[in-house]
């Protein structure tokens, strides 16, 4: 039986883990509980599962991040949102646990210190996004084998088909109706101004190793096709499955193996079509802002992912219009310099600052014009 210390708990990845560990409890037990804060869903987790710990980050952080490297988990999964979960996955790694992550932050804002560290603790990193998933399955699991091309695939979000210009009015109602999958607000809203997307592919380049001009990114409107990787020969291998992230949880938590899960299976029977579409930078200015972070390196996607974060929650409660979000990220981005990002230390000042930064520029825009 697998033995899994869950943080983040409560959220969107957090509760779909524990329906996973649920559907299969001769195979896994949670045996740790971390979330921020206290709730009716941790309080009905901690009696469900009867964890052998439990924390909230909000009362006891130091506790908290200790479950990251709880030595009688087998596997420490990392659905915390936020840069905070950066430092839940720096413990487990140092710890050389193996590590299910599906913290985006991780590898966007300290990639440059994660992987480093996992290579010299020998902690292994298990994909959870479902597109850097699909890529792992189709290098058989093996991150550093050699490819020519990287595609990531798209759904377009909310407002496929739009131009930026259209977008000064939606309301966040309207940003958060994703046309294809059902996940956290946050990164619902990130899908809408492909900022979501810009973020895989920085995590795509520390990942894999992949240059960033060998990373490709496409619209798959359906989100049948989940990610793909054309190799020297020309050979191309997808991943494919209806849009869930029962799949990717499930693998993390089996691998090597697969077990059964509630999908849907694809119907080859019913006529149905699979499409493709140019993914240009210049139509989509966030995505276009994080490619840009992403090759300055350093501290940059660390600023890119504090200033939007900061600018997301603020359209959440109405205080900047939509496209207000990419005013802000470049403001914010455009006061920085490339250094390095050696250190957790440097990472966290430059998250404050940032977040500083852009609470200024959402305060100076006027929200009607």
């Amino acid at each position: 039986m697998k033995k899994i210390s869950l943080i983040g708990c409560t959220g969107s990845i957090g509760r779909q883990v524990v329906d996973t560990v649920k559907r299969h409890p001769d195979k896994f037990r949670i045996v740790a509980l971390t979330a921020n804060c206290d709730s009716a869903e941790f309080e009905r987790q901690k009696k469900e599962l009867c964890p052998e710990i439990s924390a909230l980050a909000s009362e006891d952080r130091q506790k908290a991040l200790s479950l990251a490297e709880y030595a009688d988990a087998d596997i420490i999964f990392n659905a915390a949102g936020g840069f905070a979960g950066l430092e839940y996955s720096l413990k487990a790694v140092q710890a050389g646990k193996t590590l299910a992550l599906a913290n985006k932050e991780t590898l966007v804002c300290g990639g440059d210190i994660v992987i480093p560290l996992a290579e010299k603790t020998g902690a292994r990193i298990l994909p959870v996004d479902s597109e850097h998933s699909a890529i792992w399955q189709c290098l058989n699991y093996n991150c550093s084998a050699p490819v020519k091309r990287l595609i990531i695939t798209a759904s377009g979000g909310a407002f496929r088909g739009k131009s930026f210009a259209q977008l000064k009015d939606v309301t966040p109602e309207q940003a958060l109706a994703h046309p294809t999958w059902r996940m956290g607000r946050k990164i619902t809203i990130d899908s809408a101004t492909l900022m979501n997307k810009g973020y895989e592919v920085i995590e795509a380049h520390v990942l894999y190793g992949t240059p960033y001009e060998r990373i490709e990114t496409v619209i798959q409107p359906q989100s049948i096709i989940h990610s793909m990787v054309e190799f020297e020969d020309g050979a191309v291998l997808a991943q494919m499955s209806y849009p869930t992230m029962e799949l990717p949880i499930s693998l993390a938590l089996t691998y090597p193996d697969r077990l059964d899960t509630s999908l849907r299976p694809m119907d080859f029977r019913t006529a149905f079509s699979i499409d493709f579409q140019p993914m240009e930078r210049a139509d989509y200015p966030c995505f276009d802002l994080a490619l840009k972070c992403g090759e300055m390196g350093g501290i940059m996607p660390c600023v890119l992912n504090a200033s939007d974060e900061a600018a997301v929650n603020a359209f959440l409660s109405g205080r900047i219009a939509f496209t207000d979000i990419f005013k802000v990220v470049e403001r914010v981005c455009s006061g920085f310099a490339p250094e390095r990002a050696d250190s957790f230390l440097k990472l966290k000042e430059t998250d404050e600052t940032a977040r500083r930064k852009a609470e200024k520029v959402i305060q100076g825009l006027n929200r009607f014009a």
